[in-house]
């Protein structure tokens, strides 16, 4: 199991540390964002993990969603429960929720396609900023605070026309970007390939706070910033 090295578990209590968290999202998602650094003083639990872990968990299905409720500190503990029902709720041991999850359709348990969906998955969304986002932010002339930049996971949903697969990659295919006021919604819409087979579609929504009017200037630097980072 590729995860291993990225939680810890007892019973059906799950917790995830800064350097566990921080590495998979180097490692795993090259996702550079400050916020999953260990010494950072916001940092988060990568969704991504969150994702990887609940397919790990409780499989692969036909159709799913994953509402991303708040951001997962490091050291919290985590209840995966048993899903009987289409739904599933993560929560702390207080009920706080941190993940919605809705399923239907088949259902897999193959750790191999699993995997290879994971890993295609993660670097797709790991690798939104800056080539995917900038330019959208350009379009609209806006862009976040690059002294504070905040990136919000909001949701993802998979739908899979089959389940007899070997090798999934995730293609991205179009981005689109709402603006009101502040506060910006992107979606970005991905194709799911096996083979020379098309077998899905996809779509991952964040949310961009703080936004202001666009200075190429900043956001050149905000890259540089960023490239420096992973090498």
């Amino acid at each position: 199991m590729f995860l291993e090295n990225f939680f810890s578990q007892t019973s059906n209590q799950l917790s995830i540390s800064a350097d566990q968290g921080s590495q998979f999202a180097k490692q795993i998602c090259n996702d550079y964002n400050p916020i999953h650094d260990i010494e950072s003083k916001r940092f988060c639990v990568p969704g991504d993990l969150l994702f990887a872990l609940t397919l790990n968990n409780y499989g692969l299905s036909q159709q799913m969603r994953f509402d991303f409720a708040g951001l997962v500190p490091a050291d919290k503990e985590l209840i995966f429960p048993e899903w009987n029902e289409s739904d599933l709720s993560i929560e702390d041991n207080r009920e706080k929720n941190y993940l919605s999850v809705y399923r239907q359709g088949n259902l897999s348990q193959d750790q191999s396609v699993i995997e290879h969906l994971v890993r295609s998955y993660v670097e797709f969304s790991g690798h939104s900023f800056p080539y995917i986002l900038v330019p959208l932010m350009e379009q609209h002339k806006v862009m976040i605070n690059t002294s504070r930049p905040l990136v919000m996971y909001q949701s993802m949903s998979l739908n899979l026309s089959q389940l007899e697969i070997t090798s999934p990659e995730v293609k991205f295919l179009n981005a689109h970007m709402e603006v009101n006021g502040k506060r910006g919604n992107v979606s970005l819409e991905f194709s799911i390939i096996d083979g020379e087979k098309t077998v899905g579609r996809g779509e991952k929504k964040l949310v961009l706070s703080g936004l202001r009017e666009y200075d190429q200037q900043a956001m050149d630097q905000l890259i540089l910033d960023y490239e420096a980072r992973k090498s």
